[in-house]
Parts: C-alpha cells; structure tokens; sequence
C-alpha cells in the first residue's frame, strides 16, 4: 500500500538467533539500566557479566550500589550487551535485553553454579565475589532486540536465546571437571576451536559449556565457538570436542 510504513524489523531466522546469542554469551560487560526508587527514572551503570549455562545474564553487585537497590525494589531492567569496535560505534552489533532481576542466596546450588560460571569469565572478580555486600543476579530475560548494523533489526523471544532442559541440567554437574581437563590437558585443541571461529595465536582457555557450544578467552579476548550440532547428552560432550579437533588438525595439514 502506498504510504505505507516499511517494517524495519527482518524475520528473526537462525543466523539473527546465532548472532544473538554470541553477543551475550562473549559479553565481558553491560550497561545495566533500572528505575531509581524514589523518582522512577532510568539509571544506567556498567556491570561485569557472564552467562548461566541456559544463557542467562549473570552479574555481581555490591548492595551499596545506587543500581543494586533499585533492582531490589523493582526487578524490571534492561541490559545492553556488543563492543564498539574502530570506526562509527553505531554500525557495531548490539543487544537489548528486557530482564527481570533474581538475586541468588548463598549456600544453594543456584548461587555456586552462578559463582562458578562468572568467576571462570571474570577471574579478577575473585577479589570481592566473597565480600558479604556483594550479591549474584540472574537477570531473567522475557525478549530482547537487536540491531546488527544499518537495515538489520531483529526482535527475540525468551526461547530464542534460553537454551534449557535436561542436558543443560546434566552439563552442570560435569562442567567444571571437563574444563579443568580440557585447559590441563588440550590446550592445542582449545588453540585449534579458537583458530577456527576466526581467532589467531595461541594460548586460549575454555571458560565455559553449554549445550550449544563453548566460551574461549585469552587475556581480555573472548570468543564464541558452537558445537557443529547442539548436544544431545551431557555424554556427547568429549565426542563432540574430539571430533572437532581432528576436524581442525586435518584443515591445519590440508
């Protein structure tokens, strides 16, 4: 119909979930925004993140933060995730998540795993994940937008970027211990899943698994790597990594 507004926003298609999901899986950092109590205005402050294994926000703050406060007295937030890189900022991916705020109590599971999972991404953190004011949210996503550049808008459900289930569950209790393996033991395969999605030198480290893939780090560097095909058991972890190893090697000798 003439005159009649374009839609901007494209169909949300599986390349759009697959960018969507590594902006917030490689984020180091977000600008969190909440409403401030006493006025309802919007308050934005960076915070340090990393992902639960289902792919949910995870952050630490100290209860003496203005931002901390506000999330205790209304949970609806919003996190910003995606770098700037050289040039016009604007025309770098980035991600809007719409969250609600859970915070974790100490001595359960939730809070360990949390823990677990942001002080692998954030080693510094361990300088005060300790301290008794400071406290670990999962920031619960209902939707999220992104912009992807000029012309490449996409708009995200809760499924789109949640990855839950049994093999998520299952991956929790054995995480950990294929980690340390993996960084003791294979660090020329960890070097080879870098070198793949695109990443150069050596000396990288798995900080995490999921059912979809794995986060690699080498300095403040971060790289995304997904598996060729999602997880189907917890048990196709290592068969997964040994396959895409020799997959590598052969490239490397081809």
């Amino acid at each position: 119909m003439q005159g009649q507004k374009k839609d901007v926003i494209r169909e949300t298609d599986a390349a759009a979930i697959r960018q969507a999901r590594t902006l917030v899986r490689s984020a180091r950092f977000g600008a969190l925004a909440v409403l401030e109590p006493a006025t309802g205005v919007p308050l934005a402050s960076r915070v340090g993140v990393a992902t639960d294994l289902d792919g949910t926000p995870l952050i630490l703050i100290s209860m003496l933060a203005a931002h901390t406060g506000a999330l205790l007295a209304d949970t609806r937030c919003s996190l910003l995730v995606g770098e700037p890189g050289k040039g016009d900022a604007l025309a770098h991916p980035r991600m809007t998540l719409v969250c609600r705020a859970a915070r974790l109590e100490r001595g359960t599971a939730d809070h360990a795993r949390a823990e677990r999972r942001y002080l692998n991404r954030n080693p510094k953190a361990k300088l005060y994940a300790g301290l008794g004011d400071f406290s670990f949210f999962r920031l619960e996503v209902e939707r999220a937008s992104l912009n992807g550049g000029f012309g490449k808008a996409y708009l995200f459900k809760r499924e789109d970027l949640v990855v839950s289930g049994p093999v998520t569950e299952a991956l929790a209790a054995t995480e950990q211990g294929a980690l340390d393996h993996m960084n003791a033991d294979h660090r020329e395969a960890i070097d080879i899943y870098a070198r793949d999605s695109g990443a150069a030198g050596t000396g990288w480290s798995l900080t995490g698994f999921d059912a979809d893939g794995m986060d690699l780090t080498r300095g403040d560097e971060v790289r995304r790597v997904f598996f060729p095909e999602p997880l189907a058991s917890a048990q196709h972890l290592r068969p997964t990594l040994v396959a895409m190893a020799k997959a590598g090697r052969a490239t490397d000798a081809a």
